[in-house]
């Protein structure tokens, strides 16, 4: 006699347990071999330009690549080199100098690996501003009338000083022909206000809001130094060579922010489509708090490729050696790798608005 086993009471609990095995194995086997996600240490100063930072994390691009960052707060970008030279910093963004170049002739190995702040027309973001009451006198006119004033510089050998030689150069003057005062960015307003200085190179949103209350005009460069290469993405030499996978999926993400950022921009301003999302985050995230501020101020250009304005660097590099900045031999080959963002374009595809 024939007997059909599948539909004995033993065998049908047989079958059940096994439907209930494959079912459970099947809900838990992706949790098991889910890769954990990889921790990027990234250096910042919580600026506006270190904007597609904090899209990408908010906006879960940097998740979508299977890494987690972590933010490392610094107080100024010369302070990063040394922690991203020897591994302890992953990814750091800041400013262009002769600072970046002498570190990369003592052979710390540190790449520039896309733009990070430039200053297409209509977007600069590092002006240079004259005291009202020098402008309201006919005193100062125009780049030429600078010969002999005072002159507030962040810092020496950086991107501001080769723009301040560059405007200099245009009326016939000399880096010389102006006295050099070297304070932060946070006095700038003050030093305009109290005369003491003259003008000088001053980030946003300090520049606007000298501008606001009546202590400065701004001298456009928009002509003169056009689309200068200002701020940069660094990678350390260590993540690029232990972590070369997880440093293109890094680019990927971060360039996914620059490409809303620049949806946010407009015009010289943050009103483009995205701009109330953009400016959502980086009131969450960087250190101008004020929501009202970002509708006034200048953006900083942020190239939706990634591209880094060598001409600028070579540019601004040669200034660094006419004035004894540089200490050994460098090239800006030797400090750009655009390697990552070009693979990242290669995946995301051309930008579109």
């Amino acid at each position: 006699m024939f007997v059909n086993h599948y539909s004995a009471p033993g065998a049908s609990r047989l079958v059940a347990a096994a439907i209930l095995l494959a079912a459970s194995l099947a809900m838990t086997a992706p949790v098991a071999l889910a890769a954990e996600p990889v921790e990027v240490k990234v250096g910042t100063n919580g600026v506006v330009s270190d904007a597609p930072f904090f899209i990408a994390n908010r906006k879960g691009y940097f998740t979508e690549q299977g890494i987690k960052v972590t933010f490392v707060n610094f107080d100024s970008g010369p302070k990063m080199i040394a922690p991203l030279g020897t591994g302890q910093l992953d990814v750091a963004a800041g400013a262009l100098s002769a600072g970046l170049f002498n570190a990369a002739a003592r052979g710390i190995n540190i790449k520039v690996v896309a733009d990070k702040g430039s200053t297409p027309p209509g977007y600069d973001y590092v002006p240079i501003l004259v005291r009202r009451a020098l402008v309201d006198s006919g005193k100062v006119k125009s780049f030429k009338d600078l010969k002999g004033l005072k002159v507030a510089e962040a810092g020496k050998g950086g991107s501001q000083s080769s723009k301040l030689n560059e405007a200099l150069k245009s009326e016939g003057l000399s880096f010389k022909d102006v006295q050099h005062e070297y304070i932060s960015y946070p006095q700038h307003v003050t030093a305009l206000q109290n005369g003491a200085v003259d003008a000088s190179i001053t980030t946003e949103p300090s520049a606007t809001q000298a501008v606001e209350r009546g202590i400065a005009v701004r001298l456009t460069m928009d002509k003169i130094y056009p689309d200068q290469a200002v701020a940069a993405l660094f990678y350390g030499g260590a993540f690029i060579a232990n972590s070369p996978e997880v440093a293109k999926k890094f680019m990927v993400a971060y360039l996914k922010g620059a490409r809303l950022y620049n949806d946010a921009m407009k015009d010289g301003k943050f009103a483009g489509p995205a701009a109330d999302e953009v400016i959502r985050i980086l009131v969450q995230d960087s250190n101008v708090k004020d929501p009202a501020l970002y509708r006034k101020m200048t953006p900083a250009g942020m190239h939706p490729d990634g591209q880094v304005n060598e001409a600028s660097m070579r540019r601004d590099l040669q200034f660094y050696k006419d004035q004894g900045y540089i200490e050994g031999a460098v090239t800006v080959e030797q400090v750009v790798d655009s390697s990552f963002a070009r693979a990242a374009v290669k995946e995301l595809g051309p930008y579109k608005r």
